[in-house]
């Protein structure tokens, strides 16, 4: 899916601003997540970058952020808190 969008992407910019080649670097990768140490090191590491960024002063003031629900026990229509997160 992610391999399909690039390249839908790609085309479109390219022919939009009439150049030609990558975007990128590289090739989109993934890994599978099989420790929960490492899926909560994932977390912190999404959620902070809006405040490494200076978007924000908080995570929980980026609107786009899952860390209201996860951290914070928010509710939402969408997302299950975790109980590993706590």
């Amino acid at each position: 899916m992610m391999q399909s969008l690039g390249r839908q992407y790609v085309r479109y910019f390219n022919h939009k601003y009439q150049r030609t080649g990558t975007l990128w670097e590289g090739r989109f990768r993934s890994c599978l997540i099989e420790s929960e140490v490492y899926l909560l090191t994932d977390y912190k590491y999404i959620e902070v970058n809006p405040v490494r960024a200076k978007m924000v002063l908080r995570p929980d003031y980026y609107n786009w952020s899952s860390f209201k629900m996860k951290a914070l026990r928010h509710e939402y229509k969408v997302g299950t808190p975790l109980d590993l997160y706590l």
